[in-house]
């Protein structure tokens, strides 16, 4: 069996000593480059992969970043927690992915598990009836996504100026009847802040609002369409990619081609089945890069850190090269 090399083994083999060896693996920006390029070329030549645990005893810290999702199943969830990952796997983080379901007394539990387990940090989507005071065991080592809140740091979606883009780009192209599909106001940010935002565009611009809601599956969209559609409707604008699929399969079912439908996060399947369809990029993966970088940063000094609140801008799509 050959031996597992260690850190001495590749400071003989690099001609340096194993404190440098330990700094460059630690990213130590003190160590000249030259030398860093050597040991590196050393490490990558004999395949050696250093102890995690090892790190983590030297470093103080576990190496591990909690990511508590709402839901597994949510593809803009999914989207995000990519750019959470490919941040922290970048700079020697691991991470335990857990689900809140919407349920606070889950989401507590989670988070003690993670206190036991001595996670560096959290990272939380938040929802409705969290209360972000649970995170307070991890006060500077947070960062709350999706829900803006003053207590921690958070990454947060343009969910108001996703429907303003949709809505604008509609009136813009003369449409003056357009209906909206969204979710229950009780949920603050896909429902009310999206809904509020239809709202207030309605009444700024004289349109006549028309809208309902519905859960966030096919079937409940589907069902849920017929309460928007009149004779004079023009276009539909839903408060999700699902939503539009939803409708824009109800539409073609009723045979009504003549609307416009617009939807929110970007799904492929969207405009591959409704060519003509637009929707918004709501930059999902790139709010969770921001969220990771964040958290790091605190990590890093978590006392000069500031409370830093970050809205991800949204991207209107036209065509399927946007």
């Amino acid at each position: 069996m050959t031996k597992k090399l260690t850190i001495l083994d590749i400071a003989k083999l690099a001609g340096v000593g194993k404190s440098t060896v330990s700094r460059v693996l630690n990213n130590d920006s003190r160590v000249k480059d030259e030398t860093r390029d050597l040991v590196q070329s050393v490490i990558a030549q004999h395949g050696f992969s250093p102890s995690k645990s090892a790190q983590s005893m030297r470093a103080g810290r576990s190496r591990l970043i909690g990511v508590i999702v709402a839901k597994l199943d949510s593809s803009a969830e999914n989207a995000a927690v990519s750019g959470i990952l490919s941040t922290l796997y970048a700079q020697g983080y691991d991470a335990a992915i857990m689900e809140s379901q919407f349920d606070a007394a889950l989401t507590a539990e989670h988070i003690e598990v993670l206190k036991r387990r001595n996670a560096d940090g959290i990272i939380m989507f938040g929802f409705s009836d969290f209360d972000v005071d649970q995170l307070s065991p991890f006060e500077e080592r947070c960062v709350v996504m999706a829900v803006d809140t003053d207590r921690f740091s958070s990454v947060s979606y343009d969910n108001r100026g996703a429907v303003e883009q949709l809505m604008t780009h509609f009136y813009d192209e003369g449409l003056r009847y357009i209906s909206y599909l969204g979710v229950s106001p009780k949920d603050l940010t896909t429902g009310k802040a999206r809904l509020d935002s239809y709202l207030c565009f309605c009444h700024s611009h004289g349109l006549d609002p028309v809208w309902n809601t519905a859960e966030v599956t096919l079937d409940s969209g589907y069902q849920n369409t017929d309460a928007l559609i009149r004779r004079e409707t023009q276009a539909v604008v839903c408060a999700s990619d699902t939503l539009a699929l939803a409708v824009g399969k109800r539409l073609q079912d009723i045979g009504r081609s003549d609307i416009r439908l617009g939807g929110i996060g970007n799904h492929q399947l969207l405009r591959f089945v409704f060519p003509q369809s637009i929707s918004v990029d709501l930059g999902y993966r790139q709010a969770g890069e921001a969220a990771a970088k964040q958290l790091l940063t605190q990590l890093e000094n978590p006392k000069k850190a500031n409370s830093y609140h970050f809205l991800q801008p949204s991207r209107l799509l036209l065509t399927d090269n946007d």
